[in-house]
């Protein structure tokens, strides 16, 4: 189906629930194909070929109450029985004066070059050629990167449209494609894992089969004769890939959803300072090309650069309709499918390379990878099982592992006293690599 039909299918789902009795309405429809490829050594694992249809609807009636439908059916007959059946669940559930419609939705849908003919045209053959490649690179390396835990290469295009009883319609066209693999190591009695992937919406953009087999074959051998370090407290460097997954944690605190319901260390701290002067936090949902880009979220808003935080000034929080409503803000166009979810939010990049961060470190630690889950969003208590390198004299001098570092996000966001500028984005949460003045390193 093309751009035109997700759209005539959102239009008739928003009118045929207005002619069930809904007081408003809002209909999004997805539609496209997917293809994922997994091998292990020479033998392809999986190939899978999907197609992608969906239908979310949501109905409001008088009182602020709501309900909602998703359905891979759009024949007309079935969408009005089934819509039929939810208005009149609206009509039974408790009243909610904040739900409906955004008062304002998107009044243009610029082209940001989301989608990319080259992964259109390829096929299953390429990405069977890919993996089988990452695997094969792998074990050429070095003959003690002798398995993995797959290879993967992955592509899609859909479109997306959204219609509500107010009048908008918009739709709009993405693809995105993804390489990576996990290399095993024998070192000794030991197996060394690593793990490496890159992602983009066009093909050109996106790292090489035999890179990424390079990059990751290399951290896993980086790690031969890793070692428990002393428990101290010292300086920490975490790489782009574990600096962004620190930043999920951050966004998670300035999720409004969490800090109306007090889940949150940042509530009430609107307009003070979290961070230091290096931290300039940033959503921004209209970057040409990136993979969190679209022209308005799951609500019709028109997306938009949002700063956050400011050289450590809290700006805002991060709002759909209803909790902007709920806390007497503005919606950020930040709506997602399930709540509020980010665009491109992401840590502005400083200057210089990983390489020359950790040379200006005399003493200190590299963050490789982490293990575990230990953020509680309330306080902000951040506690990781973690791996990497001993710095000493602004060098990596050994890999390190089976230690946990710990902090609390707001120590660590006001600690930050270096930012690289190796930002990638590759994700819809990304991060250049930064250092964090102090934190507790809990080994030997």
């Amino acid at each position: 189906m093309n751009s035109d039909q997700a759209q005539t299918a959102a239009r008739d789902a928003v009118a045929i629930a207005i002619e069930c009795g809904a007081a408003a309405a809002e209909a999004s429809a997805s539609l496209g194909s997917r293809l994922s490829v997994e091998a292990r050594d020479t033998t392809v694992t999986k190939l899978e070929r999907s197609i992608v249809k969906s239908l979310e609807v949501r109905v409001f009636v008088d009182g602020g109450r709501k309900a909602s439908l998703s359905t891979a059916d759009f024949s007309h007959d079935a969408l009005r029985g089934a819509l039929q059946r939810v208005v009149a669940q609206a009509a039974a559930v408790g009243s909610d004066p904040l739900a409906g419609l955004p008062e304002a939705t998107a009044s243009d849908v610029p082209d940001l070059e989301l989608s990319d003919d080259a992964i259109l045209k390829r096929v299953d053959a390429d990405g069977i050629d890919d993996v089988l490649t990452m695997e094969r690179v792998l074990r050429e390396i070095d003959a003690r990167v002798d398995n993995s835990n797959g290879s993967h290469y992955s592509d899609g295009s859909s479109v997306h449209a959204l219609a509500n009883s107010n009048g908008f319609s918009g739709v709009y066209a993405t693809t995105r494609a993804s390489r990576s693999t996990s290399p095993v190591a024998t070192d000794g009695e030991r197996k060394r894992t690593a793990h490496y992937g890159t992602a983009a919406r066009k093909l050109e953009e996106l790292e090489g089969s035999v890179e990424v087999a390079r990059l990751a074959a290399r951290r896993s051998l980086e790690m031969f004769g890793a070692r428990k370090p002393t428990t101290v407290r010292l300086p920490v460097i975490f790489e782009r890939d574990i600096a962004a997954a620190v930043l999920d944690d951050v966004f998670a605190a300035l999720n409004a959803a969490n800090v109306a319901v007090g889940n949150s260390w940042l509530v009430d701290r609107c307009g003070e300072r979290i961070g230091s002067e290096l931290v300039t936090l940033v959503d921004d949902g209209r970057l040409v090309g990136m993979l969190g880009s679209s022209p308005f979220d799951a609500e019709g808003v028109a997306t938009r650069r949002t700063v956050v935080v400011e050289r450590g000034v809290l700006r805002t929080f991060l709002y759909d309709t209803y909790y902007a409503r709920r806390l007497g803000a503005q919606t950020t166009g930040n709506a997602a499918g399930s709540g509020i979810g980010p665009n491109n939010f992401f840590l502005e990049a400083g200057a210089g390379s990983l390489g020359e961060l950790i040379a200006s470190t005399p003493r200190g630690v590299l963050i490789l990878d982490t293990i575990g889950f230990a953020t509680e969003h309330a306080t902000g208590t951040y506690s990781r099982g973690a791996r990497g390198f001993w710095i000493e004299g602004g060098e990596l001098v050994r890999p390190i592992e089976e230690f946990t570092v710990s902090a609390t996000l707001p120590e660590m966001l006001a600690g930050i006293d270096g930012v690289a500028g190796d930002l990638r984005f590759d994700s819809d949460v990304v991060s250049p690599s930064f250092r964090v003045a102090e934190m507790q390193i809990s080994g030997s």
